[in-house]
């Protein structure tokens, strides 16, 4: 401001008008507007994956060699490797549908509170009391960890938990009717698994509770759709247990397809003719292919060379440590808690079923 006298009209000079949130968002904008690249033209752009033009090189590629596509379809390796792979999937595939479907029901519309109420109070009744729950709720391995966590978040004891985790995939109706389905000469299979996977899931939780101790076990996180509301919990479940389980199907299918047609077959019988190798043997193997219980029986009734007791520890090892079941186990309990359930387990489950098959079978 500046004054021309003492008594004299003041002359103002005017700021410069400043610019307001509004005006300087809207210059920047479309200053980026201006500098922005045009789509398409970028280093990013140009390796952009393109779904389109990757079938379509698979497709061209397929054509051009038909005739080697043709005559290796026909060889009668690979023809004996699809009746085998396409088999196990026909007769597996329902029940692995109907247990996916079932086991997130089971997850979801089964508040865990029930378990906790209807289970004793001691942990040493409780243990076979949540074994044996485990023959009436249907699920496989990959849904039996989860509610498992829930359980134990919801104050069940860790030894009733543990239990049911283990039983719940190994002697629920559906896996036991597709044992059934899978061995329909044998019924007396059906019998032995039941006892051996029962006998191991209390065995470990009776071993948990004399032994496990608190900072073994971490507590269990929330699951990623609780909150959500049932039909996102359901749904996302499903989706959950269908790709995990469906794709290990589909791995082990053709495991056993390949050990049927191209493992050599004095190979499968060497192995097969030593009791102790042929149990060994099928239980690394069940570790290793990690397949749905669900599915489990087809896959291990292919495997005829084996004997029966044999392809008992393929069953009862698979649903209770496997691969994917060992990783599931670390990320819900910790890894201490993996490290130390998972080798006792395999061990107590190699040695109940190959005792429960010499009496049973």
């Amino acid at each position: 401001m500046r004054t021309t006298g003492g008594t004299g009209p003041v002359a103002t000079t005017k700021p410069a008008p400043q610019e307001t949130d509004e005006t300087a968002g809207t210059r920047s904008s479309k200053d980026s507007e201006v500098t922005k690249p045009a789509p398409g033209n970028g280093p990013a752009d140009a390796r952009r994956f393109n779904p389109a033009l990757l079938l379509t090189l698979l497709l061209l590629t397929a054509v051009m060699l038909q005739d080697t596509i043709r005559g290796a379809l026909a060889a009668p390796v690979m023809q004996s490797w699809m009746t085998v792979f396409v088999a196990v999937m026909v007769q597996a595939l329902p029940f692995l549908v109907l247990g996916v479907l079932l086991s997130a029901a089971i997850a979801v519309f089964v508040p865990p509170s029930f378990f906790a109420r209807a289970l004793p109070k001691h942990p040493a009744l409780a243990v076979p009391v949540a074994g044996a729950a485990g023959a009436v709720l249907p699920g496989c391995e990959c849904a039996s960890v989860p509610v498992a966590g829930a359980l134990v978040r919801r104050g069940v004891t860790p030894a009733a938990a543990l239990a049911f985790l283990l039983s719940a995939p190994a002697i629920n109706p559906i896996v036991l009717t597709a044992t059934a389905v899978a061995f329909p000469g044998n019924p007396e299979m059906v019998l032995a698994r039941f006892v051996a996977s029962l006998l191991v899931a209390c065995a470990m939780g009776w071993l948990w509770h004399r032994v496990g101790r608190t900072d073994w076990l971490r507590p269990p996180a929330r699951s990623s759709y609780e909150g959500q509301g049932k039909g996102a919990e359901f749904w996302g479940s499903v989706r959950h247990d269908v790709m995990h389980a469906g794709g290990f199907l589909v791995v082990g299918a053709m495991a056993a397809a390949t050990l049927k047609a191209v493992v050599p077959e004095d190979w499968l019988q060497a192995a097969a003719g030593n009791p102790l190798l042929s149990i060994l043997a099928l239980a690394a193997l069940a570790v290793l292919l990690s397949i749905c219980s669900e599915a489990d029986a087809f896959v291990a009734a292919s495997l005829t060379q084996f004997s029966l007791t044999a392809r008992l520890t393929f069953l009862v090892v698979g649903p209770m440590i496997d691969l994917k079941l060992f990783a599931m186990q670390a990320g819900t309990f910790g890894r201490a808690f993996a490290l130390r359930f998972a080798p006792a387990t395999f061990a107590l489950a190699v040695v109940v079923s190959a005792l429960t098959g010499t009496v049973l079978l």
